[in-house]
Parts: structure tokens; sequence; C-alpha cells
């Protein structure tokens, strides 16, 4: 499905000048061309990098609870400071992006990630963590919106959806390995080895990601100029395909953001009593979010995008109903399913705004991603806050609450294709 077919267009303004290569001299990387391989791993790494980093205190609150004697809802906070930093200053780090390059703003992004990342595990108090946090997340800011306009000006259209899939996979296989090895850490040495443990995997992985990856060579530097940052951002903003597709991400990461936050303090208590190091492991769910993430190409090439959306929230639905069971193999099944559902609408949504924005490619991915670690933050924080209030149901109440959000707009994107189609029977080439 076409950006044309949904009624929305892809113009984003005069402001944003890099133009599209053209087909017909088109030198961008394909599957099996060269430096695809190099270039999907580096990015891989980066996104790994990332959301170890910015999860790294998200199994481990119910320890961080005790260490410093505050409820969920406050230690809640280490997971939503970072996603909120990323979100307020992924947009400025984009504009950089645009200036001095994709690979230099995420090589100099994870530098200085990783420098917070090694300070974490020493913070005195709950107040420092958080800000610590903060920063870590405000620093994670130059690497998802300009990951996926260097794949958008480097990887050829048929490949685009695969490539971020991929992205979108090393961000699972990040946040699942992260949670697993703090979880087993934390059981043993506490939470602030485990986080330490996370910081040197993630310096590892940002000295990989700056060695492998190719340079750039469709980059076109734009301007920092404040009026010409406004312009391309109203114009995105004025997308209505663009809009939809933020607000999806959002509610997406609602979801996610506030069952992985609190699902340590229900399979901590009763009936469960898990100890850590199994709580951890339960994140080896997020396989299945690799696997979801990466396939997302083939999904939406059957189902198109809008099937797609169905699909994945429909799927996050019946995980979060199945999650309510007293039983510790249903509770994971839904895991399983919220996980799945999850990535896929994730790698599709983000995936769809590149493909929509011609120009300005790193603005439209910023706003996506800040519009989807807002979602981040206000799943972590309310959902907290609905387990205090209403325990598992009233976490479970909340995400059901953003999967009817996702299937009301992706119904309304069905009816502007309709309208668009009746108005414009010729399919737009």
């Amino acid at each position: 499905m076409t950006p044309a077919s949904t009624g929305a267009s892809t113009t984003v303004g005069a402001a944003a000048r890099v133009p599209a290569p053209s087909r017909a001299s088109d030198s961008r990387m394909t599957p099996g061309g060269p430096g695809y391989r190099r270039m999907s791993l580096a990015l891989f790494l980066a996104g790994m990098a990332t959301f170890a980093l910015l999860y790294s205190t998200q199994a481990l609150l119910p320890l961080i609870s005790d260490d410093f004697g505050v409820a969920a809802s406050e230690a809640s906070w280490t997971v939503a400071a970072a996603t909120g930093g990323l979100a307020l200053f992924v947009l400025p780090m984009s504009a950089l992006s645009e200036r001095y390059g994709r690979r230099t703003v995420m090589t100099g992004s994870l530098a200085v990630a990783v420098t917070l990342g090694l300070l974490v595990p020493f913070a005195p108090s709950i107040g420092v963590l958080v800000v610590l946090r903060a920063l870590q997340g405000a620093a994670l800011a130059g690497l998802p919106a300009s990951a996926q306009a260097y794949l958008a000006e480097e990887v050829t259209p048929r490949a685009l959806v695969t490539a971020i899939g991929l992205f979108v996979a090393g961000n699972s296989v990040g946040g699942m390995s992260g949670r697993v090895i703090t979880g087993w850490v934390a059981q043993e040495w506490g939470w602030r080895t485990a986080v330490a443990v996370i910081g040197v995997i993630a310096v590892a992985c940002a000295v990989a990601f700056r060695l492998l990856l190719p340079a750039p060579r469709h980059f076109v530097p734009g301007s920092l100029r404040p009026r010409v940052l406004a312009a391309t951002v109203r114009a995105h903003l004025a997308n209505p395909l663009l809009r939809r597709l933020y607000a999806i991400g959002a509610l997406f990461m609602t979801v996610f953001g506030g069952v992985y936050t609190v699902i340590g303090y229900r399979l901590t208590g009763a009936p469960f009593s898990l100890p850590q190091g199994v709580i951890g492991s339960i994140f080896l769910v997020y396989l299945v979010g690799t696997v979801s993430a990466s396939t997302a190409g083939r999904l939406v090439g059957r189902l198109g995008r809008r099937g797609a959306l169905y699909l994945g929230g429909g799927t996050t639905a019946a995980g979060l109903l199945l999650s309510l069971a007293p039983s510790l193999p249903l509770v994971l099944l839904g895991l399983v399913l919220i996980t799945a559902g999850f990535f896929a609408g994730h790698a599709v949504a983000s995936s769809a705004v590149s493909k929509t924005a011609t120009r300005g490619r790193a603005q439209a991915s910023a706003l996506y991603q800040s519009a989807y670690y807002v979602g981040s933050s206000a799943g972590s924080t309310v959902g907290a806050m609905a387990f205090h209030s209403g325990g598992w149901a009233g976490t479970v109440g909340v995400g059901l609450l953003a999967v009817l959000g996702v299937v009301s707009i992706t119904l309304l994107g069905t009816r502007a294709a309709r309208v668009a189609a009746r108005r414009d029977p010729v399919p737009a080439h």
C-alpha cells in the first residue's frame, strides 16, 4: 500500500531540501549487495545497545524499591525519566543529524550514553539515579531518528521495511538480553553490579557499531536554521497519515511500557513469588519480538499496512486478556502475544513513516520516536499507578484502552483510504 492510497499527501514542505535518489541511477544498498550486511549488523548492535541501556533498570525495579525504600510508582521513574529524556531531545538531535550527518550523531550519542551508563551504578539516591537516567535517555535520542533516516537514504525502498525491522529486532534483543542478564546478575550481586555489566556490554556494542557502519553516500547536509526546522515539522504534522502513525506508535508503546514496567512486581508477589533471576529470564519472550519485527515486511506484503496494524493490535489485546489468568504458563503466553503484537505494529508504523516522508526524514522519524517514547513514559508511569491502585487488572485495563486507540485510528485510516479511492479511482504510481 503506497502512501497515496491512504489519501494522505507525502509532501513535507519545501524547506526540507533533500531529494530522493532517482530509481534509474539508484546506488543504494540492497540485500546481498555491498555493505548491506555490515550496515545491518552495525545498526542491529546500535539498536541492541539503545534498548539495553534505556531499559536497564526496568527488570530491577523491585530491588531498586527495596534498596531506596520507595514504592513502585517512584521506582518506575528510573524508566520514565530515561524514555522521557529521549522523547524531549529526539527532535533537536535529529536536526543535528541533518546538519552534521547520521553516523556522526549516532556515534556521539552512543559515546555519551555508555559513559553515563558506567556512572549509573554509583547513584547514591533515587533522585540522583533518576537524573542520570534522564540524561542517558537524552543522549540516546540521537540514535533512533538518525538510524531510520540513514536507512531511508542508504537502502533501496523495497528493502526499507526489512532493514528497519532488523534495527527494531536489535531493540528487542537489547531489551531481552539486558533484562535477562540483569536479572541473574542482580540475584547474586545486586542491581548496581547488574547495570554496570549492561554498561560494559553497551561499550562493546558502540565500538563495533562505529567500526562496521558504512560511510553514508546519499546524505546531503541540511540547515540548522530554526525556521527551516519549524517549517519541516509543521509540514509533517500537517500530514494526516503521519499524524496517525505517530499516535499509533505512542499507543503501542503505552501498552508495552506499562506491562514490562509492572510485570516484575506481579511475578515477585503471590501467587507466583518468583526469584529475581527467573523474572529476568521471563524477558526471553523478547525473542518473539525479534522475529515479528524482522518479518514485518512480509506481513505488510500479505495484509497491507492497515491489515498488519489490525493484526498487531488484536494480538496485543489477546495477550493482555490472557495475562489476567492466575496461571504462570498463561501469563507467559500472554506476554508472548503482547510482545509479538507490539514489535510487529512498531516495525510497520515506523517503516511507514520513513516511506511516507520523502524529505526531512530525520524530523519525520524524530516526531515518531518522540511520540513513541512519550507513550513509553506514560505507560511506565500510568501502568505503575494503575497497578498500585487496582493490581494487575488495572495495568491491563490501561493497555486495552491503548489498543482500542490503535484500532480506532487505523479504522480512520481505512475510511480515509476509501474516500480517497472514490475521489481518485486511478492507482497512484
